[in-house]
């Protein structure tokens, strides 16, 4: 079975760009998905390319990174099929809960004189 490569991508990105570096470097428009809000000229846009082999992963993640591309997420055992906006969201919203990490040790500084007699003007 085929896997699903996302890429989340900034406003200032082109996504018409992008589509035609997807297809010059071989893919067919049936092979991926671009995800647009309304407002497609103002917000970040979801793009999610099939993966079938080892060769189309690297050139879709070579497409995306020359249009950067701000996070990616692979997904393995899932077709293009499968990829829709509220499935994906559901999955990448899901990872990036799992990423956050606990937050680091709070130490708490103790009140201090400030400079004392041992400091030489």
């Amino acid at each position: 079975m085929s896997s699903i490569l996302a890429g989340i991508f900034a406003q200032h990105s082109d996504y018409k760009k992008l589509e035609q570096e997807l297809e010059a470097s071989g893919l067919s428009n049936s092979d991926y998905i671009v995800y647009l809000s309304d407002d497609h000229h103002n917000s970040q846009y979801t793009v999610s390319v099939e993966i079938k082999n080892r060769e189309t992963n690297e050139k879709a993640r070579h497409v995306f990174d020359k249009n950067d591309v701000l996070k990616t997420y692979f997904f393995e055992n899932m077709s293009i099929n499968q990829a829709s906006y509220s499935n994906l969201k559901r999955l990448i919203d899901a990872r990036c809960k799992a990423e956050i990490h606990s937050s680091p040790d709070v130490r708490i500084k103790v009140q201090h004189d400030g400079m004392n007699s041992e400091v030489k003007a």
